[in-house]
């Protein structure tokens, strides 16, 4: 199987545009903090999907199957009580 592109990784820790242009997520490591929260994933300000965490969890891969998700405008979060690293490319 050939290498599509090279995979890049991004992290925050308050919401905000991960990569400006069009791309594919690939997945993410979601860091919950004491209170539930949640990671939603917008592409040009339109949501895509939303993660729940739970207060106090661990880290948790979040893996997105295949050739992940085609984003056209940009990836940006929205994090409440989380932080994350999101893998694109």
């Amino acid at each position: 199987m050939a290498q599509q592109t090279d995979v890049k990784a991004q992290s925050r820790a308050s919401s905000g545009v991960i990569f400006e242009g069009r791309t594919r997520v690939k997945g993410m490591i979601i860091a919950p903090t004491s209170s539930a929260g949640n990671v939603t994933i917008a592409d040009g300000g339109t949501n895509v999907f939303t993660v729940q965490t739970v207060a106090n969890g661990e880290a948790f891969n979040c893996l997105i199957p295949a050739d992940g998700i085609l984003f056209s405008t940009n990836v940006s979060v929205v994090l409440v009580n989380t932080s994350v690293t999101v893998f694109y490319g």
